[in-house]
């Protein structure tokens, strides 16, 4: 890299932990804000495709990995109408034979946790906690980030500032001026229970479950090493809280799946506890770089979840930026930068526009959802992976 002061990175969560190892393990020095006083990741599970898990992977981070999240056999796609497999799409030694790395569901505080822990035994990171930014310079060769950690006001330069700070975003609309994080219509709601409790057909701890019907759509899998069975609901609904984020209520996620299979009511009723998140992505015309400072992961492509790669794009996002920033040529940062938008905003895109498509298909109802199922019935697992093949099969690309 053609400076040599440290890269800042805003936000200490999935994407700036991955970010800040990538860059430590390539030899560079990395400032790492977060204002939170304590590392708490929001949310349970978290899917990791090949495409992800391999980059954590060669960071090492393997065994972890393994030691607390699960390898599921299958993902099996379920209608809500009758209750049937309309198909089962292989994971498992498929994954390792087709892709060369394992699918992993993991509890996201496991993996925030992994990662924290690798970089906290890195000597190139410097991770500065409850640090509450109140103002970001650029200048032609340096960002000057000033905070406040403990009643005490720090300066912190570097050569570039990455916002890593989520859908949400202060460095998007403070130092980008991109818009705020745009509601999508959709709440998921967020539950884990204990896989003891469960006794009934469906073998949750060896199969991630996806079941499509009107307007919603629940999915299932284990984590915690299958100690417990994490549930996603996703429904199509206003937002009329006053945070993003709040309690939600068993009798409202039991009355909005009333009419769905027996077994998801039973899944439904398992949990005790309930939380409602408002799905929000970053604006359309959300900048990604402006001089010196970049954005990644959800804080420039908030998406669906409805392909499972809002985690794993954000961790492509982190290995890239790395390696660009790492390597050893004539580039100015600027280029980097622009280089960097290049090889990843086309990706982004179609991701998030095969989430926004699923979130249609999976919510279908009456003859337009039987002729979705007959359409995936008559694909069958092989080509259901094929289509995967441009999102699980992706390598970084040296640049």
């Amino acid at each position: 890299m053609p400076d040599q002061l440290p890269v800042v990175v805003v936000g200490a969560g999935i994407a700036g932990l991955t970010l800040s190892l990538c860059l430590a393990r390539a030899g560079i020095q990395v400032t790492l804000l977060e204002k939170a006083e304590r590392l708490r990741e929001v949310g349970a599970g978290l899917q990791l495709s090949p495409n992800a898990s391999s980059i954590l992977i060669d960071l090492g981070l393997g065994p972890a990995l393994d030691a607390t999240g699960v390898r599921p056999e299958a993902v099996a796609i379920r209608d809500s109408a009758s209750g049937e497999v309309v198909t089962r799409m292989p994971l498992g030694g498929v994954m390792m034979d087709r892709y060369g790395a394992p699918y992993i569901v993991i509890h996201r505080a496991d993996l925030q946790a992994t990662l924290r822990d690798a970089v906290m035994n890195e000597p190139r990171v410097t991770l500065h906690l409850g640090a509450e930014i109140t103002s970001i310079r650029q200048f032609k060769d340096t960002v000057e980030v000033q905070a406040t950690r403990g009643g005490k006001s720090s300066t912190y330069t570097g050569s570039v500032l990455v916002g890593a700070d989520g859908v949400r975003s202060m460095v998007r609309q403070k130092v980008l001026a991109g818009g705020p994080a745009v509601y999508t219509g959709r709440t998921a709601w967020r539950a884990t229970f204990q896989a003891s409790d469960w006794h009934g057909a469906l073998d949750l701890r060896k199969e991630t479950g996806l079941w499509m019907g009107p307007r919603a759509h629940l999915v299932h899998y284990a984590i915690d090493a299958g100690r417990e069975i994490n549930l996603i609901a996703a429904v199509d609904d206003d937002w009329i809280e006053d945070d993003w984020d709040v309690p939600g209520s068993k009798l409202q996620i039991r009355d909005a799946f009333a009419d769905w299979p027996a077994q998801v009511r039973e899944l439904i009723d398992k949990p005790d506890i309930w939380r409602k998140w408002a799905l929000c992505g970053a604006p359309s015309n959300t900048p990604w770089v402006r001089e010196r400072a970049v954005l990644i992961g959800d804080a420039v492509h908030g998406m669906l979840p409805f392909v499972a790669q809002g985690g794993a794009m954000a961790i492509e996002d982190a290995r890239v930026l790395a390696s660009l920033l790492a390597a050893e040529d004539d580039r100015s940062i600027e280029e980097r930068l622009s280089t960097f938008v290049s090889l990843r905003k086309p990706r982004t895109d179609k991701v998030m526009a095969m989430a926004r498509r699923n979130g249609s298909i999976y919510h279908l109802d009456g003859l337009s959802a039987k002729a979705r199922n007959m359409v995936m019935r008559l694909a069958g697992p092989e080509r259901l992976l094929d289509a995967l093949d441009w999102i699980y099969g992706w390598t970084p690309v040296e640049s």
